[in-house]
């Protein structure tokens, strides 16, 4: 987490916009917040939040509803994208689109010391998006996506699931609704400490994908009233 926000920091205070950084705290056992506040003292800028509801797709759901920004971007804690990178995501990139994406797997991509059975399995269950819910996207689980203001505050508002596979979801939605999603090619670097278990975890996304199409029967993604 420090060296996270140091270079996010570093990248932000180069750049030629503004930006506000929110970290989103749920059930960390290892001081994040307490380290997180320290490190954003003096910085007007960077908002903390402690979200009583557990799971990655909480705390992002948090943060992207709190944000004040145009765009919305996500991203890893472990910067396993540089930061460097997210310009890519902004004007011009975006320009014509509505979501834009970090892909791993179209032509430009560069991926770094990942085992091929961390490849083979994470191709695997994109092949299982891609026929159950999201034809035509390379790359829905890389963890980098930047979103429209209006765009992110209308489907995060509609979204349920709380694990790894919300960001499938989010984009389901994004897509049901007739939103516009840009695949970006990212250079990639493989993280061995990643918390992901390939087996449970991919037997839960699974559920989630099945989950996301029962939901989307019941009109769980439909206009509100």
């Amino acid at each position: 987490m420090p060296l996270t926000l140091e270079q996010i920091f570093a990248f932000l205070d180069e750049q030629d916009y503004t930006a506000e950084v929110l970290i989103v705290e749920n059930g960390s056992s290892d001081r994040t917040f307490e380290v997180a506040q320290k490190l954003a003292e003096g910085r007007k800028r960077v908002h903390l939040f402690r979200e009583e509801k557990r799971g990655k797709g909480n705390a992002v759901r948090r943060g992207m509803l709190e944000a004040k920004g145009e765009y919305r971007f996500l991203c890893d804690a472990d910067l396993s994208m540089p930061i460097e990178e997210i310009n890519k995501f902004l004007l011009p990139g975006l320009e014509g689109y509505d979501v834009a994406i970090a892909s791993r797997e179209i032509p430009g991509a560069v991926r770094y010391n990942e085992p091929e059975y961390r490849h083979l399995t994470g191709r695997v269950f994109n092949g299982l998006i891609r026929l159950l819910v999201l034809p035509g996207l390379q790359d829905t689980q890389c963890g980098f996506k930047c979103f429209r203001a209006e765009v992110a505050e209308e489907v995060f508002s509609y979204q349920t699931l709380t694990g790894w596979s919300f960001d499938v979801e989010v984009l389901y939605i994004a897509q049901r609704k007739g939103y516009r999603i840009h695949e970006i090619p990212i250079n990639w670097y493989f993280n061995a400490d990643s918390k992901i278990s390939v087996l449970q975890d991919s037997w839960k996304m699974f559920w989630d994908l099945l989950t996301i199409r029962r939901n989307a029967r019941r009109g769980l993604y439909d206009t509100k009233d």
